[in-house]
């Protein structure tokens, strides 16, 4: 049977921690961290290893997922005086 996975954010509130305890467990920047937690940032291997081992999971049982859409640009924009 597969544990049903979660945000980082559930797992950080379900266990009452503050982003700067899981930072300090982690060895993580605590901005770097935020933006994990927000979905702005997605984790790299490394990244991911780390917080599922302070938190006492595996990797997999985390939803790594981007929270913010990610809008693909068409252009060379604005430094080279115009678009393509």
């Amino acid at each position: 049977m597969t544990p049903a996975m979660k945000s980082l954010a559930r797992y950080v509130e379900d266990r009452e921690l503050s982003v700067g305890e899981l930072a300090s467990m982690a060895a993580m920047d605590e901005k770097l961290l935020k933006a994990i937690i927000s979905g702005n940032f997605t984790p790299s291997p490394t990244h991911r290893q780390r917080l599922a081992a302070a938190l006492g999971i595996s990797m997999e049982e985390v939803s790594w997922e981007h929270a913010v859409p990610v809008h693909h640009l068409r252009g060379n924009g604005p430094q080279c005086g115009r678009s393509t």
